[in-house]
């Protein structure tokens, strides 16, 4: 499973989920993209984000499986990783 971000410099939310980002990632070993919507623009609307951001697009080979948008606090962010498969116990 892949987990694909999609933000943007000017966004608030954004800025606030990069540390729940960095401490999950030095956590859990995670297939991981981000997309800027403005400097990545092809790539960030290839997964078609919407007006509210970030979202977090969760991608098993070419599929999409899941989504979510906005803010979380670092555990409800893993928790929502680990029900949908992106974190497991190989990659704890």
């Amino acid at each position: 499973m892949r987990l694909v971000k999609i933000g943007a410099i000017w966004c608030s939310g954004c800025l606030i989920m990069n540390n729940v980002i960095a401490k999950t990632l030095k956590n859990y070993s995670i297939d991981y993209q981000e997309y800027d919507l403005d400097m990545d623009e092809e790539e960030a609307s290839s997964y078609h984000p919407g007006d509210k951001l970030p979202v977090f697009v969760v991608m098993n080979g070419e599929e999409e499986v899941t989504r979510f948008v906005g803010e979380y606090s670092y555990d409800e962010f893993v928790s929502k990783l680990k029900d949908v498969g992106v974190i497991d116990e190989k990659n704890s």
